[in-house]
């Protein structure tokens, strides 16, 4: 299995500002941030589902004109996974035709561009090939999941957007295989108070999460704010644990 980051970023401005969007091999997305729209036509018509860990517009921004963009060219429906709460989100304030069309009834309810699937923490959905992607809890301002993405060769988890989680904790620490651990921080310590407000991770509640873990990942940081990444990133190099995380970029590859 590979995983290419498409978007890693905790806004735009720029071409390296690309919002959070990660493609498992060729047919699969986490999430779906600008990021996406680099990708050319024949690579957006191979994608047949779509993982989301929670309805915020860095996250999603992709899907309806994914949908729009490939819905005709296709034989089968693209399925967009994600919590319950998630998908009303989606319904309600996206599909809706008012903000966008509701693909999920075009052409027609028998044989739409787009089809929701609902997933719970804890739940794992089966791809071919042997591929596993299971949800697991997150702490967000909106429902959210983390997604832990499991083949032969190991695990790889992504964290989305969340703040300090115990149950997030002990479900990375049930992964023994676990080979890479992708897990945002969006602010400094100095907007710590922001960060608790918008239940996001910062340094120091990073460091904390890092000091629970039992297991042995890689770490890679995701979502800092492009403002403040270097300030963010200094302070977790300081970090004096067992870890050494360093900064996801557009374009690294994870091979498990």
């Amino acid at each position: 299995m590979k995983v290419q980051v498409l978007g890693c970023s905790g806004g735009i401005g720029g071409r390296s500002q690309r919002t959070t969007s990660l493609l498992v091999d060729q047919d699969v997305l986490i999430d779906a941030g600008t990021g996406v729209g680099d990708l050319e036509f024949d690579e957006l018509l191979k994608i047949d589902h779509v993982f989301v860990t929670h309805a915020h517009l860095d996250h999603i921004a992709m899907i309806p004109l994914l949908v729009d963009t490939v819905g005709e060219a296709r034989s089968t429906p693209i399925v967009v996974h994600g919590s319950p709460e998630t998908l009303r989100i989606l319904r309600s304030h996206i599909f809706n035709w008012l903000i966008w069309p509701d693909f999920s009834s075009i052409p027609d309810r028998g044989n739409p561009f787009l089809r929701f699937h609902e997933i719970h923490v804890g739940e794992t959905v089966a791809l071919d090939g042997g591929r596993e992607i299971t949800a697991l809890p997150a702490l967000h301002t909106v429902p959210a999941v983390a997604y832990r993405l499991a083949c032969a060769h190991g695990s790889l988890v992504f964290s989305g957007d969340t703040t300090y989680s115990e149950p997030l904790i002990a479900a990375i620490n049930e992964i023994p295989d676990l080979r890479y651990l992708i897990v945002e921080t969006a602010f400094p310590d100095a907007l710590q108070g922001l960060a608790l407000a918008s239940r996001h991770l910062c340094p120091s509640l990073l460091a904390l999460f890092l000091g629970r873990l039992t297991v042995n990942p890689e770490v890679w940081i995701t979502h800092l704010k492009p403002s403040r990444a270097q300030t963010t990133l200094d302070e977790i190099v300081s970090y004096c644990g067992r870890f050494e995380p360093r900064a996801l970029y557009n374009g690294l590859e994870f091979a498990l």
